[in-house]
């Protein structure tokens, strides 16, 4: 007769795994409600770690054990939302370069939307911004690094298609677009330099229009 191996349990944990794993999905799934709660109710910056065990009912212990940290939190707090921008852009673009939209052009709608997505979700990009600050880059990853492969991806269709000439470094142009966008910069932008949305993305469109007259200046 075989004998059933049965896994040992994690430190910490008991020996029913699946009740268990659905207590740890619940635990998870009320610190992030508490946490958005809290965050709708005070703004995210001053609303702790402690703050948000405390209201959810749940140690220290295991709110680290969900989320390292408050950056991380924020991050997954946004999971739904970064997911549903990011296959509307992609599918967005796919129909376009098949209706023949210059890459150009997709650049700019691209950004547009970027800015729009960013004002409203600044202060808790803030806040993944900030951790990703403080952290060694070894140990991090641009949590939004899809963004800068399409920026990069577009302009070296723009340089292929003749939209752009061939000496446009697209890698660089890419960091130096986005730039503006970094949450901590466009917070600034926005709350002390009191630019809007609708300035920040015109501003944005000129300097897509002065790439593009790089053609002329080379020709």
């Amino acid at each position: 007769m075989m004998t059933k191996t049965i896994p040992l349990p994690r430190a910490g944990q008991g020996n029913g795994s699946v009740p268990e794993r659905r207590d740890a999905a619940a635990n998870r799934a009320r610190i992030l409600s508490v946490a958005q709660t809290l965050f709708d109710d005070h703004g995210v910056p001053p609303v702790t770690m402690a703050d948000i065990a405390q209201e959810a009912g749940v140690g220290k212990g295991t709110l680290y054990r969900n989320f390292a940290n408050k950056g991380e939190l924020c991050l997954a707090l946004m999971d739904t939302q970064l997911r549903n921008f990011q296959d509307e852009q992609l599918a967005a673009m796919r129909a376009q370069a098949q209706t023949g939209v210059p890459a150009m052009a997709q650049l700019a709608r691209f950004l547009d939307a970027l800015v729009n997505f960013s004002a409203i979700h600044l202060p808790l990009l803030c806040e993944v911004q900030h951790v990703g600050d403080v952290l060694d880059e070894r140990e991090t990853q641009r949590p939004h690094f899809w963004q800068y492969m399409t920026v990069q991806g577009l302009l070296r269709n723009a340089v292929q298609s003749g939209e752009l000439p061939q000496t446009v470094d697209a890698a660089y142009t890419a960091e130096a677009l986005l730039a503006p966008l970094a949450p901590h910069t466009f917070r600034f932008q926005r709350d002390v330099l009191g630019f809007d949305t609708a300035r920040i993305t015109t501003g944005l469109r000129l300097l897509l229009h002065a790439l593009s007259s790089l053609n002329e200046v080379s020709a």
